[in-house]
């Protein structure tokens, strides 16, 4: 295991650039979920929106993987991104509810962003010094998984020609079966964690971002009792939910740990799927053309997915700030009670929602009070140590 950096690695302004256009994305990803038949979401539409989701995601995480390794904000990593932005405007009209009429054109382009990330890793081969083995190996590595992937992917747009079968997402899953595979290869050369936790920080920021914009459909319709009810409390758990993801980055995660980033990435990749999964709860909740027992649980089961997600982050927690177990059997049982009055109440929105929002906070303030003790207890230790 062998850790080349010199430095904290700072999150740079052209990350900041390239995510944006995430936030596009997030927002056209959400529109598959949006049409409704028969009351609810259809199997497919949402298998869909699940591939659509995780290709994203995908890329994203690759690109942020290469940046914290081998980033120098240079020129080759300024054109890098800038196409790749361009061909995920492609990949971003394409997504639509008939993908059909737009297969060649998201493949295409996402074909082309794996290969313009294999070229990447291909400059960064070039400029590996003599005498360390372990990084070029850990760059042939990569570069070969992602290349196989593009080769996947322009390999089975024929096939969607001649046969019908949409199979191009299989390059996906093979992306993720390799990147677990190589997770030895990938220990060669160490991430700085401080810069992918950020990243990651960043990423679900602007997934919030889409959340609340989503929201602003509970303030239409006048200035009435109705409006203020629900607007508030659906304002109220998507505060809850950021500030419960804040206690976490700010007060938990050790930033200093040595780790690869990989379990903490896939954390992160479902939890953000919960929130986009959120999103769309939080609309359908007062919409009367949603069916109302689906409609609950889609609510509960990206409730409880969110919060799961949030405590396996305890994995990468500052050692005293480990959640304990008896924190855990009382988040259990306070989702536990959350589920069963969902389910007793799933008819009537405006209980629905004030359980939800009730649920969010008596999470919040369990998270919040842990952190205050565990903070009292090692402030007192320090003041012992002080004294003695």
């Amino acid at each position: 295991m062998f850790d080349l950096k010199l430095g904290e690695k700072k999150v740079e302004y052209l990350e900041l650039i390239y995510d944006l256009i995430f936030v596009y994305l997030i927002g056209r990803n959400s529109f598959m979920v949006h049409h409704v038949e028969d009351g609810f979401i259809t199997g497919g539409m949402y298998l869909s929106y699940v591939l659509y989701t995780l290709i994203i995601i995908q890329i994203w995480m690759y690109t942020t993987f290469y940046i914290n390794r081998y980033g120098s904000n240079g020129v080759t990593d300024h054109i890098g991104i800038f196409i790749n932005m361009y061909l995920l405007y492609y990949m971003a009209d394409a997504t639509r509810i008939d993908w059909q009429s737009s297969f060649y054109r998201y493949n295409i382009a996402w074909g082309l962003i794996l290969l313009n990330m294999a070229v990447q890793y291909l400059i960064q081969l070039r400029k590996v010094p003599d005498g360390q083995p372990w990084e070029s190996e850990h760059i042939k590595q990569n570069m070969g998984l992602i290349l196989i992937q593009a080769v996947i992917v322009f390999a089975l747009i024929p096939v969607y020609a001649v046969t019908g079968l949409a199979l191009t997402p299989a390059a996906m899953f093979f992306g993720i079966v390799g990147s677990f595979a190589m997770s030895r290869v990938n220990q060669l050369v160490m991430i700085d964690f401080s810069h992918l936790s950020e990243r990651a920080m960043l990423y679900v920021v602007f997934t919030f971002g889409e959340m609340i914009i989503a929201i602003a459909s509970y303030f239409s319709g006048g200035f009435g009792l109705n409006t203020v009810y629900f607007s508030l409390c659906a304002f109220l758990i998507v505060a809850g939910l950021f500030l419960s993801y804040g206690i976490c980055y700010d007060h938990l995660i050790d930033r200093e740990m040595h780790t690869n980033g990989a379990v903490y990435m896939l954390i992160h990749i479902f939890l953000i799927f919960a929130l986009n999964n959120l999103t769309t709860a939080l609309e359908f909740m007062h919409d009367d053309e949603v069916a109302l027992v689906p409609k609950s649980r889609f609510l509960v089961g990206s409730f409880l997915l969110f919060f799961v997600c949030l405590l396996a982050l305890r994995r990468f927690a500052k050692v005293k700030m480990r959640l304990n177990l008896k924190f855990l059997v009382i988040a259990c049982i306070v989702s536990g009670v959350f589920v069963l009055l969902m389910a007793v109440f799933y008819k009537q929105m405006y209980v629905n929602i004030a359980i939800s929002a009730a649920f969010v906070y008596v999470i919040l303030i369990l998270l919040f009070r842990f952190h205050k003790i565990i903070s009292k207890i090692d402030e007192g230790s320090q003041t012992s140590l002080t004294k003695q």
